[in-house]
């Protein structure tokens, strides 16, 4: 499951989704800029959506990023740099995907109207 469908509106899901992929391309792009600029950088992530036991759920997240940088000791910096920038992201620096990977109690209240 990923975005882009031929509906123009994003469903919840889809919007996780892109949020992950956005919080973490900031912080990776973020990163490997001081570096270089990249000439290409897409991110993409995906996931299974499940129903059982545990009720309604995502399971096998992964975001994959392409990232090409110019030619050159700049680029080549950037290159070196880059697997760790992803790791930084993933193990600290993305809100959405670390609140994702250790959970967070989500409250909800309603008042009858």
């Amino acid at each position: 499951m990923g975005v882009g469908g031929e509906d123009p509106d994003f469903t919840p899901v889809e919007l996780l989704l892109a949020a992950i992929a956005g919080c973490s391309a900031l912080d990776v792009e973020a990163l490997t800029r001081k570096r270089s600029d990249s000439t290409v950088f897409d991110v993409s992530v995906e996931g299974s959506k499940v129903r059982d036991d545990g009720g309604n759920h995502m399971t096998g997240l992964r975001v994959s990023f392409d990232v090409t940088f110019p030619d050159g000791p700049e680029g080549d910096a950037a290159r070196e740099f880059l697997p760790r920038a992803i790791a930084m992201s993933r193990d600290r620096l993305c809100t959405v995907s670390r609140t994702v990977q250790l959970g967070a109690e989500v409250a909800y209240d309603g008042t009858e109207a």
